[in-house]
């Protein structure tokens, strides 16, 4: 008889790899035809969701604050696929958005897809907060993704043409943001406006959804946040290997996400086979942010995560 009671138990191998780059579940030439606008595609998880559409045939409109990056990512993102333009803008300016829309419809015609991937943020803790900078990142990740949206639907509306916004999200709009309650308070807003849009839009054919990224580090990190990712790992690894062993290790899944992933998401969301999927967030983080420890860790305060002293006035 054998004691399974004896045997060593197998070691944890976490959640699969993703499927190679360029590879795709939706057939080829999904998006032939269709424009796709997105906001903050010039770096990062924008642009590697905006690649995913171009792949798949889509005629691309990236839109961004900074030129310089918008440049280099029509560069890279032509060789994908549909044709790309792209136009810089402040999101926060009702007026910009407008001539943004203008611009996409010049070059392409009326954006069939908007996903709202712009957004600031950067951690302090709430005491320190200036009333700028809680503008700044509200008036940029909340108004700014309702600017982008409404003049989308108001613009199918008044055509009586269907179409599909997605926008970038974040967990703790669900379980709050210690050191982000700027962005997390925002990030519920968006996550609201995506429930009540999708009420308002669905009987005009407008899907509104929500796409919520775990851990997929990428070239647009912001310095703060790249600081805290760097904090988390051990001072004696420094290698990009260990690093990047470690922050896995710090996951469910085992691993990081891959940009490319939220972009795989993001395609499924906005095509024909999603079309009953609407008021949804999807979270794409492999179980990350519902991880509960057995036994709470001890409470360290945001002041010390940041090593700040105490609060002075």
């Amino acid at each position: 008889m054998t004691d399974h009671a004896s045997e060593p138990t197998p070691p944890p191998h976490g959640l699969p790899a993703p499927a190679p780059a360029g590879a795709s579940a939706l057939p080829d030439g999904t998006y032939d035809g269709t424009v796709v606008l997105v906001t903050g595609g010039g770096t990062g998880l924008g642009k590697a969701i905006a690649a995913e559409f171009a792949r798949l045939g889509a005629d691309l409109v990236i839109a961004s604050r900074k030129e310089e990056r918008l440049k280099a990512a029509r560069d890279e993102l032509a060789g994908l696929g549909g044709r790309v333009t792209s136009v810089p803008c402040d999101i926060r300016d009702p007026d910009r958005v407008a001539e943004v829309f203008d611009a996409a419809q010049e070059a392409y015609g009326l954006p069939d897809v908007l996903v709202n991937n712009a957004a600031a943020n950067f951690p302090v803790p709430a005491e320190d907060m200036s009333p700028n900078a809680w503008r700044s990142v509200v008036d940029i990740t909340l108004s700014g993704t309702f600017f982008m949206t409404r003049e989308f639907g108001r613009r199918h509306l008044a055509a009586g043409t269907p179409g599909s916004v997605i926008s970038i999200g974040a967990s703790y709009a669900w379980t709050g943001g210690p050191g982000f309650a700027h962005s997390a308070a925002a990030k519920a807003g968006v996550k609201s406006l995506v429930e009540s849009l999708a009420v308002e839009w669905g009987p005009y054919g407008i899907q509104v959804n929500g796409l919520v990224p775990g851990l997929m580090p990428h070239e647009d990190m912001t310095a703060d946040i790249r600081g805290n990712l760097d904090r988390a790992t051990p001072a004696q690894e420094h290698a990009s290997g260990d690093r990047q062993r470690e922050l896995s290790s710090r996951q469910p899944a085992l691993r990081v996400g891959a940009p490319r992933e939220l972009g795989w998401a993001a395609a499924f969301l906005a095509s024909p086979y999603a079309r009953f999927i609407t008021g949804h967030t999807l979270v794409v983080d492999g179980a990350n942010w519902q991880r509960r420890g057995l036994v709470s860790p001890e409470v360290v305060t945001v002041r010390e995560q940041m090593g700040r002293g105490p609060f002075e006035g």
